[in-house]
């Protein structure tokens, strides 16, 4: 039972919640950039969160489904239809063999995810089945998709999951309406004060010079108030560095494991899926919240999740 490429789009690879566990030995976390999307859709077609999903960003691929299956999508608009109707992130589907997905022409986001129920048949690598591109291994033979592939999914009979997408309780909020917000990272301090204000008070623009493994912004310099030599330590998803050009990078899923440059700032979880949606040219703005806000921000976003998986129940 599988799913034939037709056309591979501009970036569709699978992803996982990441491949946690092995950043001693210097391999890279990965996992999806949108880890609520990714969630949202596994829980629309009645999967664990931890199952795979299929990560398109921008434009999305072609996809012939050889045998029945229950699908959704989540995340970016990227106009999908199936068979000619149009279909909705958000919206579980039922799907014939023989049925065409197709996408379109993007309506908002940077990137969408697919779920299809049972999951889809990939051989895990350290205990996940997220692909790595830059080292060739995870998802489908360690690349993202082109055509002609075959996808192996496990089909399912079931009836398309109860979560209505009025359950969604605003997982999906304009990027632009608010602040990112991010917790002083450990050289905060170390920073002059005009660049911790100008952080929090200038947009930055994502430069085209992103992809999964971090995001480029431009705008305001920063510096530090005095040089200060650093050693490389671990990096986490969403550490908000800043190189010698005083640009702020943001790294992202596919980071490296360690890095050297003075760490200004931390995005909080979550506000993590937003940054995940922005497309080259998209500004972005910063606000300093606390841990405590942090955690509770977290724990809310939790609930949320709980609260759909015992709808789904």
């Amino acid at each position: 039972m599988t799913i034939k490429v037709i056309k591979p789009g501009m970036l569709s690879s699978f992803q996982d919640t990441g491949r946690h566990g092995f950043q001693h030995w210097g391999v890279p976390v990965a996992g999806v950039m949108d880890e609520d999307a990714h969630a949202l859709c596994n829980l629309l077609v009645g999967n664990p969160r931890s199952f795979s999903t299929l990560e398109m960003t921008l434009q999305g691929p072609t996809l012939c489904f050889q045998a029945k299956a229950v699908i959704a999508l989540a995340g970016a608009d990227l106009g999908a239809d199936l068979d000619g109707t149009p279909l909705k992130p958000g919206v579980p589907v039922l799907v014939s063999p023989g049925s065409i997905l197709r996408f379109g022409k993007r309506l908002h986001g940077a990137r969408c995810y697919l779920a299809v129920a049972g999951g889809f048949l990939l051989q895990p690598v350290m205990n996940s089945t997220s692909t790595y591109s830059r080292g060739g291994f995870g998802g489908l033979r360690g690349r993202t998709l082109q055509a002609g592939d075959l996808i192996p999914i496990c089909s399912s009979f079931a009836s398309p999951a109860r979560v209505s997408p009025a359950t969604h309780l605003g997982l999906y909020q304009d990027v632009a309406s608010s602040p990112i917000r991010v917790l002083a990272g450990r050289e905060w301090d170390d920073f002059s004060t005009r660049s911790q204000t100008d952080f929090l008070n200038h947009s930055y623009r994502l430069t085209s010079d992103s992809d999964r493994m971090g995001y480029r912004l431009d705008g305001e310099s920063l510096a530090l108030s005095a040089p200060k030599e650093l050693l490389s330590e671990s990096v986490a998803f969403g550490t908000v560095q800043v190189p010698a050009s005083g640009k702020p990078l943001i790294l992202m899923a596919d980071r490296q494991t360690t890095g050297g440059y003075p760490r200004i700032a931390q995005v909080i979880s979550v506000d993590l899926p937003r940054l995940a949606q922005l497309l080259p040219g998209d500004k972005v703005r910063f606000s300093l919240v606390d841990l405590r806000t942090a955690e509770e921000l977290l724990l809310i976003r939790a609930r949320t999740f709980k609260t759909m998986e015992a709808f789904n129940a």
